[in-house]
């Protein structure tokens, strides 16, 4: 299996909304994008998967020295080597690998935020420099895309956050921000034990609004000139807002189910977003 295979495969093993984004790619930018999701999906795993904290440690100890081992020119993993031929064609920043590489580790030294802020600083790692990173590799002109696209992957993860409060919470991972769960009456005890109620709605529709207001600032952001080059990007956004106003739809039922939406779905919403380009 050839490196580019590899990632193909751990692409669409993972049944990701970003999967059926990256099928309207020209070939070239989509062997470049599935590499980067592959990174991604690895680190993220290293963390998800390791139910020793120590062993994670060292295993994302180790992704960071095969970054410098790709700068270096001797990748050794089949995702480094698939993403190596990349890095200069679309002028990708290690410095960004780098900071995926500090979200993941957050996850591993901390499951409570404090406040938005916080929260932010923890979304800008794990998904504004992924963003980035993708904006670069679709292609962008204007300075102005590229924080576009940190924008847009905020909305992404906040989404992320929203659906997956209950599978969090059996990790022991709380990511809603403390002084939110205090403004609206719900405590991390609800939320570990799946305790739906009027309060807990209040606060999910606290946190979709302001997902809702990230995705139109990403959009606002997004110069005209770019915004063909960055239509798999507005794909994902589409994807991914479909799914928030369904777990709106549904309640917010998120802390005892894990809501999504049907591939067939997933491509319809990736084909008809494509053609409207």
């Amino acid at each position: 299996m050839s490196p580019d295979e590899y990632c193909q495969q751990k692409a669409a093993q993972s049944g990701s909304s970003f999967y059926y984004s990256f099928l309207f790619l020209p070939a070239a930018r989509r062997r470049a994008i599935t590499a980067l999701y592959a990174f991604c999906r690895e680190v993220d795993d290293t963390v998800d998967e390791c139910t020793d904290v120590s062993i994670a440690h060292n295993k994302l100890a180790w992704w960071r020295g095969e970054i410098g081992a790709m700068l270096a020119g001797s990748p050794n993993h089949p995702v480094t080597k698939a993403l190596a031929p990349h890095m200069q064609v679309y002028g990708l920043d290690s410095q960004h690998l780098l900071a995926i590489i500090e979200g993941m580790q957050m996850d591993l030294s901390q499951t409570r935020y404090l406040d938005y802020p916080g929260l932010q600083k923890y979304c800008y790692h794990v998904a504004g420099v992924v963003g980035i990173l993708s904006a670069s590799i679709f292609g962008a002109t204007d300075p102005q895309t590229l924080r576009y696209a940190e924008k847009l992957g905020q909305a992404l993860q906040l989404t992320n956050i929203i659906r997956d409060v209950g599978e969090d919470a059996r990790k022991g991972r709380i990511y809603l921000p403390v002084n939110e769960l205090q403004q609206f009456n719900v405590t991390a005890a609800d939320i570990l034990n799946a305790r739906h109620s009027d309060q807990f709605v209040a606060l999910m529709r606290f946190q979709a609004a302001r997902a809702h207001a990230a995705y139109e600032e990403a959009f606002a952001l997004l110069p005209a000139a770019d915004r063909r080059a960055q239509r798999t990007g507005l794909i994902m956004a589409n994807i991914y807002r479909a799914l928030l106003r369904e777990i709106e739809l549904d309640g917010f039922h998120v802390l005892s189910q894990r809501i999504s939406l049907t591939p067939i779905r997933k491509l319809w919403l990736a084909w008809t977003s494509y053609i409207r380009g």
